[in-house]
């Protein structure tokens, strides 16, 4: 989902060495995988009030205005840092939304909100126990819904860990150093998430 990393260090030297036009060229190589992230967290019912794409916008400000602060002490690789921003835009459209709006949003955190995708059905394939019932497994689609399902129900920090492996494509090394955890358990979190989403999907 997030560029390549190896180009966007290409670009970043562009922008320490002064080429103007590779800000652009770098808000712009990482404008979907942000406004992806943003589709997929903020809550629907705030989608109906609050278009994605101004979301996307106030977020490539936000960067644009920190980038430099960002050059001088990159201390995670760029997509981490442009994802925590987005992250942290989202938490506030939620709070701002969920204070304001006639009916409140149900959770303050972002809960998992995207639409059914390649991503869902390669995670339901990934699931898919061989022992299923033909029924139980009738199409892809249908195990995909129940993915969803599941996922809506597993705890905040179990759906987080999945989305970012599975719907942002982070590494085990990228999810640890986002969420301020060690290898080990960054993977020790995911493993006993996939368990739970497991047990959700057998009952």
């Amino acid at each position: 989902m997030w560029p390549d990393s190896e180009n966007t260090q290409e670009i970043l030297q562009g922008v320490h060495d002064g080429d103007a036009d590779a800000v652009n060229r770098l808000l712009e190589r990482h404008r979907n995988a942000v406004h992806r992230m943003i589709q997929m967290r903020l809550d629907q019912k705030i989608q109906r009030r609050v278009d994605v794409s101004d979301v996307v916008q106030d977020v490539m400000v936000e960067v644009n205005r920190r980038l430099q602060d960002y050059l001088k002490n990159p201390v995670m690789p760029f997509h981490l840092w442009i994802r925590q921003i987005a992250k942290d835009r989202i938490i506030d459209t939620h709070r701002r939304h969920r204070v304001s709006a006639k009916r409140s949003v149900d959770r303050e955190q972002p809960m998992f909100a995207a639409a059914m995708d390649h991503s869902t059905l390669d995670l339901a394939a990934r699931l898919r126990d061989e022992e299923m019932t033909p029924a139980a497994r009738a199409t892809q689609r249908e195990m995909a819904q129940r993915v969803e399902a599941a996922l809506a129900e597993l705890g905040d920090g179990d759906c987080e860990i999945i989305v970012m492996r599975h719907y942002e494509h982070l590494t085990n090394q990228e999810a640890a150093q986002a969420l301020g955890l060690t290898e080990p358990a960054a993977s020790m979190r995911y493993l006993r998430a996939i368990r739970r989403l497991r047990e959700l999907l057998d009952n």
